[in-house]
């Protein structure tokens, strides 16, 4: 495994720029996860760390080399696409092992069959093994796709949204299964997605991406607590951030225009009387949909507590965010 550091990186098409002057490392054995909506610019880096697109300007590093004229091949790093991409022809086993036979690694057979088993009772594939690609289901075909990767144990995995075509249970086991092959493996990943519960489940780090620009790295936790903006408090958090006037609920500080308030970040039972407009039960928790002057407010309750629509509460925050016009944090 390896340290990857990008030194002020850009790259554009055409008359889009698709990264403007970005910097980031990638510690060894880290999890980083890259969030940002479509176009912000998440798998143009993956491409250019692999080597599948050029640079515009700037340095990419792996391992304490400078890569940036080097072949995808030379560079060691491991890709996992969206799509499958497998070889319909082929079995499991021979899927897994291709990349091992490739004419630059030239791994030795016996070699091979034993990173594949490995491999295979990693993902807990391994009665699979002699099937053909087309036999599987999605979630089996994403872990031979995953496990093509693997085999190659390369100095970063790259992961380019790999579980958003699959359903809600397969993304959770898929999820579980990732952060344990990471930490088993010690392995550098860096893993891009628009699923903020891919990043506060998985990563030890996030980037936030914003019009080809990072504007915020650190721990989940970080991002979550002590984001920078309002564009940053968006990405994490479900339900999403309250974002209100500053003076909603009295003075705020000097420059303040908007105040920001996670659920939890709500107390109930004293300050401004709010209206009930919605109940959701959870089963661990009740989410409440309230109206407060005319503004949607979404906090949440104690599970199994009961509320009637049309019903006021009282609110109160704690420990708020406070943002200026341009949507930057408050200190």
């Amino acid at each position: 495994m390896a340290e990857v550091i990008l030194k002020n990186i850009s790259k554009s098409f055409g008359d889009v720029v698709a990264l403007d002057d970005v910097s980031m490392t990638i510690p060894d054995g880290a999890f980083v996860v890259l969030l940002g909506p479509t176009g912000a610019g998440k798998t143009t880096i993956l491409r250019l760390i692999s080597g599948l697109e050029k640079l515009d300007q700037g340095e990419i590093s792996i391992g304490g080399r400078v890569v940036n004229k080097e072949t995808p091949a030379q560079r060691d790093v491991a890709m996992v696409f969206q799509q499958y991409s497998l070889y319909p022809h082929l079995s499991v086993r021979d899927n897994l092992a291709f990349p091992l036979r490739s004419p630059i690694l030239k791994t030795p057979e016996d070699e091979i069959t034993r990173k594949v088993m490995e491999v295979a009772e990693v993902l807990q594939i391994p009665h699979k093994l002699d099937n053909k690609a087309t036999e599987l289901s999605g979630g089996e075909m994403q872990r031979v796709s995953i496990g093509r990767a693997l085999v190659r144990d390369p100095v970063i995995y790259l992961m380019d949204e790999p579980l958003s075509s699959l359903d809600a249970k397969l993304r959770t086991d898929l999820r579980m299964e990732l952060k344990r092959i990471h930490a088993s493996l010690g392995a550098t990943f860096l893993y891009v997605t628009h699923d903020q519960i891919e990043a506060m489940t998985m990563a030890t780090h996030v980037g936030v991406l914003r019009n080809g620009k990072l504007v915020q790295f650190g721990s989940p936790r970080e991002i979550y607590e002590n984001p920078n903006s309002v564009y940053v408090s968006s990405r994490l958090g479900l339900p999403r951030i309250n974002i209100l006037p500053a003076d909603l609920f009295g003075t705020a500080p000097n420059g303040a225009a908007q105040i920001g308030l996670r659920p939890e970040q709500i107390t109930q039972g004293s300050g401004k009387a709010a209206e009930v407009i919605r109940v959701e039960h959870l089963g661990d928790q009740t989410r409440l949909h309230l109206k407060l002057e005319g503004h949607d407010i979404t906090t949440l309750a104690e599970a199994g507590t009961e509320y009637d629509v049309g019903s006021g509460v009282k609110i109160q925050p704690k420990n708020p965010l406070y943002f200026d016009d341009n949507g930057n944090r408050i200190f």
